[in-house]
Formats: C-alpha cells, structure tokens, sequence
C-alpha cells in the first residue's frame, strides 16, 4: 500500500515530538522522507534517531520541497515564518501541515489563505484539541440546539505552568520578534479556536487585560483576562496564564435552554425543559426555574490528538476519509488573539473585529523593535509530550 512521504520543517521540541510518532509507528498509512532546520546539532540528532530509515536532512527548506522526497509537510518551526513554509509548499503543490498558530497577525496568515486558495494542494492546521470527543460532543450539542440561544461563555484555563528553564529553553521563545506574543499565541491557539469553533460563532468585540512578563522574565505576556461580546447580546470571559500551579481547566457554556459544563475529565448537560426566557415572562412567581435533567452525554471515547489530525490528512490524501480540518480557518484564532493583544496594549481598549491588519502590525513592530535578545541554548530540545493540558472523557 502507498504511503505518504512527510518532510518536517523544524526540529525543535515539537518537530522532534512529532518525528517520534513515524518513529513508534502511531502514523499508519504515513512515513518520514525527508528533515529540515538550520540548526546543524537538532538535523544530525533527528537523523539518527531515524535508524536505518531512508531519510534525508536539509539545512534549507526551500532545498527539501524542490527535493521531490515529499508529498507532505509538517511546519514545526518559529511562528513569524509559518505562512511563508505553508505558502511555499501550497505553491509547489505540496500537501502541508502547519502547527498553531497561522501566523502571528491576520494579514501575512490572509495572504497565506489566498494561497491556499488557489492551490490544489490540501492545507490544514493542527487543531488536535478539535479531536477531543468532549469538545466535538459539545460542538455537536450546541449546534443542534440543545442549550438555545448562547448567553454566555467562560473559560478558564491555567493548567499551563512553566519554569523559567522552558522560557530559556530558545532564544526566539517569549520575545516579540522571535514569537510574536506569550501564552495567548503559544498556549492558547487551541482554546481560542475551540472556543469559536464549539460556539459556531466568533465575537462581535474584544476587550483583553495582558500582564507582561508577571510571572516570568520575559517580556511578552504571561497572564491574560479576555471579555467577549457576540452580535446576539451574549458574553464571554477567557482566563489563562502559564505562571499558577496547580492549574485548572474549566468551560462553561449557557444559553437560554441549559449549560454545558466541561471540567478536568467531565462534560455536564444541564438542559432545562423550557426556554428560560420564555419561561421567565410567564411564571406565576418569582424564583421558580423549569424542570432540568442533569446529563452525562455519551461520546465516542476517542481523544486521538496530534496523530489524530496526521492519520486523519495521511487517509483523506489517499481518498479514505474526508479532511477534518480546514487549514484556512486559523486566521479565526488569530483574529481573536490580535484583538485582545491589541486591546492590552492599549489599556483594555474595546477592539471591534476584524482588527484593523495594519494599526495591529504597526504597534506589533514597535515592539519587535525593542524586542531583547536572549541569552539560550538552542540546541536544548524539550519533551512536550506531557504539555498539552489533554483533556479526555470520563
């Protein structure tokens, strides 16, 4: 049988984690061709973990894609080059993966999406949590109408904690100019699209509060408190930081027939019997509540993460299966992540979205301008595989 021959771009600590699933055979219908970074110690150290594999290194990613070892590509590397690899690749018509973010601002990642558009090749992002069967059960719930019209949305999510080994761990990693951001572009691409993608709907208006540099010494954000505002009146609060233990996970979803509730390994249904605002114009008395039924919703029990999203495109590339994830929708995520960084720079200014693409680039490159080189080794790689706040159902 075919299989599909990937390249990784970046060899880092998520290029090296994902290197070890073709490694340990977690890709099926999947195999390793081809790796790439400019860092000479990371190659020759990915290299040799592949064995007597029939693999090929590369110090130039632009020298890999020309190659003709690669039907796909895997972009592991620093946020600010994301759209130009994924462009490349869609240009060249190769098929490509990019890990989160986009890109770190909405217009070089709308760019990217006009590529992508008129290339023939397939694009997606590695949105593992969307696998998540309690997400995709919540999504599921909420589109059919199970909780009504959306009231309210909280999310607080501060499982996230790092040292500062982790931020040292890159001389690019917690700067403007080398990441383009803190928790929000680095932890939190998944949530800010889970939470958009679950509710089915993105926000009207952006308010964000950003610490910079609390908890750590770094000089980008570390603590973020969001407000959301949606076309339909209904609010939103979106919580993280990467500097408090013992953290918590907590995804609170209300409208006006129940609330969905997702905490550490649990989803709860409170789902009413009445509409809660028809109910509240005609009741008798004034604290009586419609009947509700607390549920447990069954789920299919699978959480299949990153390889998840790498045998889902490896299958829909040789026709076994649709494309779970459009690459084009995470300028979504970065759309909300630029607003409430932009509001934080701006004393928690209420940002309308879309995000005016050059007032955010501007005031982004006035910080890379001042951005301060970090004194790291960029040769440590990290084990993430105990990273990424899983959660999984009960």
């Amino acid at each position: 049988m075919k299989k599909i021959r990937y390249g990784i771009v970046g060899l880092g600590n998520q290029g090296s984690y994902y290197l070890g699933l073709f490694i340990d055979g977690k890709i099926e219908n999947g195999e390793i061709s081809a790796l790439c970074d400019h860092n000479i110690n990371k190659l020759n150290k990915a290299a040799e973990r592949c064995g007597g594999r029939q693999v090929r290194a590369f110090l130039n990613y632009k020298e890999m894609l020309d190659s003709g070892v690669c039907d796909a590509v895997l972009v592991e590397t620093p946020h600010y080059i994301h759209p130009e690899i994924v462009s490349e690749c869609l240009k060249r018509g190769i098929n490509v993966i990019c890990d989160k973010p986009a890109g770190v601002y909405t217009k070089q990642v709308r760019e990217m999406n006009e590529v992508a558009k008129k290339s023939k090749a397939h694009f997606a992002m590695m949105f593992n949590q969307r696998t998540n069967c309690v997400y995709r059960k919540m999504k599921e719930i909420i589109a059919s109408g199970g909780i009504g019209e959306l009231q309210r949305v909280n999310w607080i999510i501060t499982n996230w904690f790092r040292t500062q080994k982790y931020y040292d761990s890159g001389s690019w990693r917690a700067t403007w100019n080398g990441e383009g951001g803190g928790v929000l572009i680095n932890q939190c691409p998944h949530q800010i699209d889970l939470v958009q993608w679950v509710v089915g709907k993105m926000p009207k208006t952006v308010r964000g509060f950003c610490q910079y540099g609390k908890w750590h010494d770094i000089e980008v954000e570390d603590e973020v408190t969001a407000f959301f505002e949606y076309d339909n009146g209904a609010t939103g609060v979106f919580i993280t930081t990467t500097g408090e233990a013992p953290g918590g996970n907590r995804l609170e979803i209300s409208g006006t027939k129940g609330k969905l509730l997702c905490e550490g390994q649990k989803l709860t249904w409170y789902k009413l019997a009445e509409d809660i605002l028809k109910w509240s114009a005609s009741a008798k008395d004034a604290f009586s509540m419609p009947k509700m039924e607390i549920i447990e919703p069954e789920t299919d029990g699978k959480n299949e993460q990153h390889a998840g999203i790498i045998n889902n495109f490896t299958n829909a590339l040789l026709g076994k299966e649709e494309f779970f994830v459009d690459g084009t929708e995470g300028i979504n995520g970065v759309e909300v992540m630029n607003a409430i960084e932009f509001s934080g720079w701006n004393g928690g200014k209420k940002i309308v979205l879309p995000v005016d693409e050059d007032e955010y680039l501007k005031e982004l490159n006035e910080h890379r301008a001042h951005s301060r080189l970090k004194e790291a080794d960029d040769n440590c790689v990290i084990d993430n595989s105990m990273s990424y706040g899983i959660v999984t159902a009960k």
